[in-house]
């Protein structure tokens, strides 16, 4: 044990100038003693005793500071700050710090309504509102604060589940200062404020609970890792569609293309073949007249058909003697029956064909001089045919 500590606990609240100045006293009395006569003790002794008296009937208080005065163990009053004169010798008088105190609430057991141990401390902030309460209506006030106190934390910790001890330290401190309030006011204190300092489960509760923790954040992070490889399929899955809309667009596209070409293709095809008609049929004939002239017999025997397109063909030479038949009947070309036509797609693409078709309106080949001068030699040179 510490004697220092038990020295400053022994001497707590006693004047330590007056005991050293009454055992200065002493000690100067029986140094001079064995010098002096009897008239003189007894005057020293007289003096001491007057000093005493004096001192006895002095009190001084500091600045915040109360002290309660008993004369005889009768209580008599408050001395306040100052110089005050008290009755000698028959005076007692207690002292109370007018100024907020700090009392440290010990660490405390308690058991939260889920079943779970926690330890808990906690510092108190009190002042003396009335150290006249303080004196006659309590014993200790400090210690009974502190007890109070005590059980206070426990009770509150005890009405609270685990989790709402560690989060809710602020309700804590609230609920002891409201039940702390009503019984430190009938003692002349009151309590300023209420701080706990910690709120501590078993070493087997925090294994427990560092282990529901590390649980969690491990879902976290599965839940996490999965949230970004379905985000990462789904982008992935848009991308290939996106993909996949632009290449068939494309290859549509290409295709209506290549089936515009060959349409346009085909149609160009059979305009060159409407084109030509009758006409192409009767150059053939004139080709054919051509090599039978050539040969050594001199007659031939033509069908019908053939002598009827030559005769139409001959009446509109320059020069012809072929006498016009009907109302002036001109050689115009075929046109395709409504069955070809619809499978040529002849009247859906003449919209298509705008752009490319720069012959004339009505699609007729006209025969210039030049081929009609071509004719004429080839029916001149020919040998005279008899028809049958």
């Amino acid at each position: 044990m510490n004697p220092f500590y038990e020295l400053g606990r022994l001497t707590a609240g006693a004047n330590l100038s007056r005991a050293l100045a009454g055992v200065l006293a002493v000690l100067a009395v029986l140094f001079l003693l064995p010098s002096l006569n009897l008239v003189t003790v007894l005057g020293l002794l007289a003096l001491g005793l007057v000093l005493a008296v004096l001192a006895s009937a002095v009190e001084i208080v500091g600045p915040y500071e109360k002290r309660a005065l008993t004369v005889f163990g009768e209580y008599r009053g408050l001395l306040g700050p100052g110089l005050n004169v008290i009755p000698p010798l028959v005076s007692e008088t207690h002292t109370f710090d007018m100024r907020t105190q700090t009392l440290d609430v010990p660490q405390q057991e308690a058991i939260t309504e889920d079943n779970s141990p926690v330890t808990a401390d906690a510092v108190i902030y009190i002042r003396v509102m009335d150290a006249e309460k303080a004196y006659l209506e309590v014993d200790n006030y400090e210690k009974a604060v502190s007890d109070l106190a005590q059980t206070t934390l426990r009770a509150v910790v005890g009405d609270m589940e685990l989790d709402d001890t560690l989060r809710e330290q602020k309700e804590i401190n609230s609920r002891i200062h409201d039940q702390l309030d009503r019984p430190t006011d009938d003692w002349g204190v009151r309590v300023e404020a209420v701080e706990v300092q910690s709120v501590m489960p078993t070493p087997t509760v925090v294994s427990a609970m560092e282990q529901q923790t590390a649980a969690e954040r491990r879902r976290r992070a599965m839940i996490l890792e999965a949230q970004g490889e379905r985000r990462s399929a789904v982008e992935k899955a848009q991308g290939e569609r996106a993909s996949n809309v632009i290449r068939a667009q494309g290859e549509k596209q290409s295709q209506i293309l290549e089936a515009q070409g060959d349409s346009i293709s085909t149609v160009l095809r059979a305009k060159s073949a409407e084109s030509m008609g009758e006409r192409a049929v009767i150059d053939k004939g004139m080709e054919t007249l051509d090599a039978i002239g050539q040969g050594d017999s001199t007659s031939f025997v033509l069908p019908q058909e053939l002598t009827s397109l030559v005769g139409r063909y001959g009446k509109h030479l320059t020069g012809s003697d072929v006498s016009p038949v009907g109302d002036g009947e001109s050689l115009e070309s075929l046109d395709f029956d409504a069955e070809t036509a619809e499978l040529l797609g002849l009247d859906d693409m003449d919209e298509m064909l705008a752009e490319f078709d720069d012959a004339d309106g009505d699609g007729e080949m006209d025969l210039d001089g030049a081929d009609a001068d071509d004719a004429g030699e080839k029916l001149t040179n020919a040998p005279e045919s008899e028809t049958e």
